[in-house]
């Protein structure tokens, strides 16, 4: 609270030549929660691309499983930063609030509509936050992100037997129920105490998992490429430091921003 009140305070003053206001935007919040997330997702698609890639490249059985492994660890610190950002979208500053990321809203429509015109014209509108394409943008994203997340999770527990299903999946995979002495020594890629019937059926219920999750990457791919693109266009015709704000926190414009 101390350091927002701190920046408003800093907020739309004029630097010395009096062409351009500076505007606090992203909170240390929201610019942690991206460039860990921006990290995390890298090693996932790097790992994540060799584990499909795992036969061509010759990686072996016990190799793979030490991918997964590693997949998986990463994928908790992603899903531990998503999960925070989550709760953040409902208790951050103004602009970090998912009324202000999410499309929707009174006037939207209209907005979105000025916006297009706007961009056609030559003479795009200055958003503080995000402008209402974006939105669309952004909503695909964190639904993307959400998908990967929880279908990860199952994944990491019908693979590996990993939190916070896998000692579930574990259960069913060896027929063991209540008798958790037949867990002993069960590690991922074993199956030597594996239940024939049980593990059939837990593949088969990880099977929608796995296709989600597979085309969720394709998907996250595509739409990773067009925001960094829309980020550098914006960059460039707008010129409103959309890039370095997100690790100082400010914007800057000539004109007053429509919100």
């Amino acid at each position: 609270m101390k350091e927002l009140n701190h920046e408003q305070e800093k907020a739309s003053q004029v630097d010395q030549e009096g062409s351009l206001k500076h505007y606090y935007v992203w909170d240390r919040g929201v610019r942690w929660f991206h460039w860990i997330n921006v990290i995390a997702v890298l090693g996932l698609i790097a790992v994540g691309t060799v584990i499909l890639n795992a036969t061509s490249l010759g990686v072996s059985s016990e190799g793979k499983v030490d991918l997964k492994i590693l997949h998986a660890w990463i994928g908790y610190v992603f899903a531990l930063n998503l999960l925070w950002r989550i709760i953040w979208g409902f208790i951050g500053s103004p602009y970090a609030r998912w009324s202000a990321i999410l499309p929707g809203g009174s006037g939207y429509g209209g907005r979105l509509k000025e916006w297009l015109l706007g961009v056609k014209a030559g003479k795009v509108p200055s958003y503080r936050g995000h402008n209402p394409a974006a939105r669309l943008m952004l909503a695909l994203l964190f639904f993307v992100l959400a998908t990967q997340m929880v279908t990860g999770l199952v994944l990491a527990g019908t693979d590996l037997y990993f939190p916070p299903f896998g000692h579930e999946f574990a259960e069913w995979a060896t027929a063991a129920g209540e008798d958790h002495s037949k867990l002993e020594g069960l590690v991922p890629g074993a199956k030597e105490m594996l239940d024939p019937e049980g593990y059939a059926a837990m593949r088969r219920f990880r099977a929608p998992f796995i296709e989600i999750h597979e085309i969720g990457f394709w998907v996250m791919l595509l739409a990773i490429f067009g925001h960094i693109a829309a980020v550098v266009i914006s960059e460039v015709k707008e010129r409103d430091g959309l890039i370095s704000a997100m690790f100082s926190g400010y914007k800057v414009f000539r004109d007053k921003p429509k919100d």
